[in-house]
């Protein structure tokens, strides 16, 4: 059994998704930020850093945070929604891509733009500049793919569940997916997916997934 410390952000929502799509037996543990829950000293034993996601894998005593870390390891121990051979090496180069870039960088346009709009002109423009660009980064990777990593049209990984919470916020990045045909296509592919969508409302619905 699968202990998932977790709240309703993106990072959060990349591991309900995952073992949503994994289909195995876990436990919901809020950790509700917006009260400093996760500074209490239980928490701070598993995670250190303060920061949710967390996961404690009582079949193995594994205790994890950080995302990419607790991705690969729940999809190397069910050898699901990973790849095999050089490809695998793509798929954890594109999971570092979101952790080093999309993930922080979009969180710092929600920081300035939607939550501290008006405070500086210059750091809205920096991040909504830098989010343009990984967005036609990751536009021009799907194009002719379904899929992030993988042969053919791709394969669906880790690396997608990880990106694709973060662009369930793009409305909050002054995003229009229309201007990025391959992306917006990807976004909807994922949002379709049962165990995408109930992942998404874990631990509790906040609002309607956002249409792409």
């Amino acid at each position: 059994m699968i202990d998932l410390y977790t709240w309703t952000t993106p990072n959060g929502r990349k591991v309900s998704i995952l073992l949503e799509e994994l289909g195995v037996p876990y436990t919901i543990k809020p950790i509700d930020i917006s009260k400093g829950e996760q500074f209490d000293p239980a928490f701070l034993a598993i995670a250190p850093n303060n920061r949710i996601p967390a996961i404690v894998d009582h079949d193995t005593g594994v205790h994890l945070m950080e995302t990419g870390a607790i991705m690969l390891y729940l999809a190397q121990k069910y050898d699901r929604f990973t790849v095999k051979g050089n490809e695998y090496w793509h798929m954890v180069e594109w999971l570092m891509w979101q952790m080093g870039g999309l993930g922080p960088m979009l969180g710092q346009v929600h920081h300035f733009v939607k939550y501290n709009q008006g405070k500086s002109a210059y750091a809205e423009e920096r991040y909504l500049n830098e989010a343009k660009r990984l967005y036609k980064v990751l536009d021009t990777r799907l194009e002719g793919r379904d899929y992030v990593v993988g042969g053919g049209r791709g394969a669906y990984t880790i690396a997608d569940m990880a990106m694709w919470p973060w662009i369930s916020r793009h409305d909050w990045q002054q995003i229009d997916l229309a201007d990025y045909p391959n992306l917006r296509a990807w976004y909807q592919r994922l949002r379709a997916r049962p165990a995408v969508q109930a992942g998404y409302h874990l631990p509790k619905k906040v609002n309607d997934i956002p249409e792409g």
